[in-house]
């Protein structure tokens, strides 16, 4: 992920040079958020979409890189929405899982083989909403309130659909009954 840094946004700057400036910075960011949400062969259209809804509502850009890159993101997510809507809801979204652990091939350790099948099957137990709510956290490292403002909710209501998730993600991992989302200890349990 790249870390845009703040710059002070429309001081003595036109706006083609502070919208390219975004564009340079954030544009490895949106257009692997789309990656992850649609077909391959659609996410350059669909990134170069976001940044044209961007520049035409230019003057409603927030302030600072960063609170931009949570707004593309948002823009992004309302496209692919539509996209979605046009097609008749064919497609479900779908977000792959992530094919590199911290270096080390999967092929390599029968652990993190097992890990990986298992994270596998659980994930795509999860409903999409509950995927897009993990990987806005996860993979597309946004805070409570900037994954908030993408899917258009609250920072609270954002937090509380997290937990869920992340619960529910726990349940397909463990299918032990103490896993089970809903499961209230009994007297005796520890």
């Amino acid at each position: 992920m790249t870390h845009l840094t703040p710059t002070p946004s429309g001081v003595g700057t036109a706006p083609e040079d502070d919208f390219r400036a975004l564009y340079d910075a954030a544009y490895a960011d949106v257009l692997r958020f789309v990656q992850r949400r649609c077909h391959p062969s659609h996410a350059e259209d669909v990134t170069a979409e976001v940044f044209l809804v961007a520049w035409r509502r230019y003057a409603d850009l927030p302030v600072g890189l960063d609170a931009r890159r949570a707004w593309l993101f948002g823009v992004a997510h309302k496209t692919l929405a539509n996209s979605y809507r046009s097609e008749q809801r064919r497609t479900a979204l779908a977000v792959r899982i992530k094919d590199t652990y911290d270096g080390v091939e999967p092929g390599t350790h029968p652990d993190l083989v097992s890990l990986r099948v298992d994270l596998g099957r659980a994930w795509h137990r999860l409903s999409p909403e509950q995927q897009e709510v993990l990987a806005l956290t996860v993979w597309d490292d946004l805070s409570s309130a900037q994954a908030a403002q993408v899917l258009g909710t609250t920072a609270t209501a954002y937090r509380l659909r997290l937990s869920r998730a992340r619960r529910a993600l726990r349940g397909h991992l463990d299918p032990s009954p103490q896993a089970a989302p809903g499961h209230a200890l009994q007297e005796g349990d520890a």
